[in-house]
């Protein structure tokens, strides 16, 4: 078996170690005998990224996101849109979350175009949202808990026909309002998170693997692996996230 990983913007979109979600991808595909090939794609190139597997985009500060801004829109939207419709694993990090959706407002009310796949939209804050997280999954498929780092002043609101990717139990979440953090459609998944996310929670980076052989493959099953540093890493992180809370 083999996968196609899109790496979008790597140079540009990898804020609190957000290449390692790539890596982590990676490793648990190579531990289990499946090939992965990596490719990254950045300003001015052409690519359809329905011909992918996974696609990926980490997090950025506003001066990233406008750097990519039109060529997101322009160049990948079209296809990222088409990819994620026709159920492509996407993850997506804080900047890149913003992103995929209608718009992001500033605080001097500039509007930062997104690619409009997911009926979101984000709004800057006045005051930064910063802090170890632990959510309880809402993805179908996938339970327990997820960690990670958040340090956004995006407060970002799900419209309809969207999902949380979890309810939050420690930290802001989305807005700090409503308890809500990320966001899940079909096969996408859009979330704060960094840390980097996935290394720290080998469940959910199971999950990314198996949907993503599901949708090329059919039915199929992945080797268990040996998952006791990764595991100890997690419950650190709720550790951390209870005493600082």
């Amino acid at each position: 078996m083999e996968l196609t990983l899109c790496h979008l913007y790597p140079e540009l979109m990898n804020l609190y170690g957000d290449r390692g979600n790539v890596i982590a991808l990676s490793r648990r595909c190579q531990w289990r005998g499946i090939r992965i090939t990596i490719e990254p794609r950045t300003l001015g190139d052409e690519v359809d990224l329905s011909s992918y597997d996974i696609i990926f985009i980490g997090g950025g500060q506003d001066r990233e996101q406008r750097l990519i801004c039109s060529d997101f829109r322009f160049k990948k939207g079209a296809s990222l849109k088409e990819a994620i419709e026709s159920g492509c694993v996407v993850l997506a990090i804080c900047g890149g979350y913003q992103l995929l959706g209608r718009a992001y407002i500033t605080l001097e009310k500039e509007e930062i175009q997104g690619i409009g796949a997911l009926d979101l939209v984000t709004y800057a804050g006045d005051r930064r949202m910063i802090g170890n997280v632990v959510i309880e999954s809402r993805v179908d498929g996938l339970t327990g808990t997820i960690v990670g780092f958040e340090n956004h002043s995006g407060r970002t609101y799900l419209g309809d026909g969207l999902s949380p990717l979890g309810k939050v139990l420690r930290g802001y979440g989305n807005n700090g309002e409503d308890g809500t953090e990320g966001v899940s459609y079909r096969n996408t998944f859009g979330t704060y998170l960094h840390g980097s996310l996935l290394p720290k929670n080998p469940t959910f980076t199971d999950h990314l693997i198996r949907l993503a052989l599901l949708r090329k493959y059919g039915e199929t099953e992945i080797t268990p692996l040996d998952d006791a540093l990764e595991q100890a890493a997690h419950r650190e992180a709720i550790r951390i996230a209870g005493e600082v809370s």
